[in-house]
């Protein structure tokens, strides 16, 4: 499968690796102090931070702004399908520090992230609203989208908060959640069923950004560039992320002193060399790099794909397709023969 698009390089337009200068991180409500003159508040999950999120995002801070009241997001520190319904529970498109990183480019002031277990599982919706937004955050105006639930059985919901807003003082507003241009709601399920196929170009899409994955460069089996002529960085991405689908990809690969660089990647078992794998490996190979990356945490951004993953016949059939691949990510990367993102 071929991608739609050439996509943004990390850092350009709306990115996970926005500033958090402005932003307000409190782990508790335990620890929260009301803003002075109130708050607006939205609560939710916000896995991915996605472009239906940051429409709610947005009309709350524009309705804040009128008021003057100090935007909050109440988050928590873990999916909370991971303590409801362990066995099913997705992967995460996000983890903690780039969902407070992408909170803060969307203008929040101040995010409240709230521990997640089974005592929080099991509390009243009546309890959450004042332990949370009553006492915590003294809450004028709270905004959430029209199909929210919240509270021990998802009892709570928008009628509910209506209702205990107008006896402490908050407004409640239920949004009709963003969609696509084909009328489909934007969500997290959505996200992660496009990145499951390998269709990084439509998460991207309902993202506002490529996917991105964080993790660490290790050691791998030393093959890539003695024997094949093409290094790659093995990041190792910690369990519980939301993964594309095994294949070949157009990437950006960032390291952390911000330097972003065109790259191609394997995310896959390597059945050329492997009869069978535990779990798929990523490998990314720098476009017009050389250096020791060991040991450097790294951030790649899947742009495309560029084919799945298939065994080769030889190793040097399958030089003969890396070089192809690299080719088509410089191609789909939008890049020339030897040039490098500026």
């Amino acid at each position: 499968m071929r991608g739609r698009a050439a996509g943004p390089r990390p850092g350009a337009g709306y990115s996970g690796t926005a500033n958090l200068v402005a932003v307000e991180v409190v782990d508790g409500p335990e620890h929260c102090t009301p803003p002075a003159g109130g708050s607006a508040v939205t609560i939710g999950a916000y896995d991915g931070v996605h472009l239906g999120h940051r429409h709610l995002l947005s009309e709350l801070r524009r309705r804040a702004e009128v008021r003057g009241l100090t935007t909050v997001v109440v988050t928590f520190d873990r999916h909370p399908a991971t303590v409801v319904r362990p066995e099913s529970a997705p992967p995460i498109l996000t983890d903690r520090e780039q969902k407070l990183e992408l909170l803060a480019a969307a203008g929040i002031d101040r995010t409240l992230v709230v521990p997640f277990d089974l005592a929080r599982a099991n509390e009243t919706a009546e309890e959450f609203v004042l332990e949370v937004l009553v006492q915590a955050l003294d809450a004028r105006l709270v905004v959430v989208g029209e199909d929210f639930h919240f509270g021990h059985g998802r009892v709570g919901n928008v009628t509910l908060l209506t209702e205990m807003g107008s006896r402490h003082g908050f407004e409640v507003v239920g949004l009709t959640l963003e969609a696509d241009t084909t009328r489909e709601v934007v969500s997290s399920t959505r996200i992660r069923e496009l990145l499951a196929t390998g269709d990084v170009s439509g998460a991207a899409e309902l993202l506002g950004r490529p996917h991105q994955v964080r993790g660490v460069v290790v050691h791998g089996d030393g093959r890539g560039g003695a024997e094949l002529g093409f290094p790659t960085a093995n990041v190792d991405v910690p369990a519980g992320l939301s993964m594309p689908g095994e294949g070949i990809y157009a990437c950006w690969f960032e390291r952390p002193d911000g330097s972003v660089h065109a790259a191609a990647a394997s995310l896959g078992r390597r059945p050329t060399f492997h009869v069978t794998a535990p779990r798929a490996v990523l490998e990314v190979y720098l476009l017009d790099f050389s250096g020791d990356l060991y040991g450097e945490a790294a951030r790649v951004s899947f742009v495309t794909r560029l084919r799945e993953e298939r065994r080769f016949e030889s190793p040097e059939a399958l030089v003969s397709q890396m070089t192809d691949d690299v080719a088509a990510a410089r191609v789909a990367l939008g890049l020339t023969s030897g040039q490098t993102p500026s």
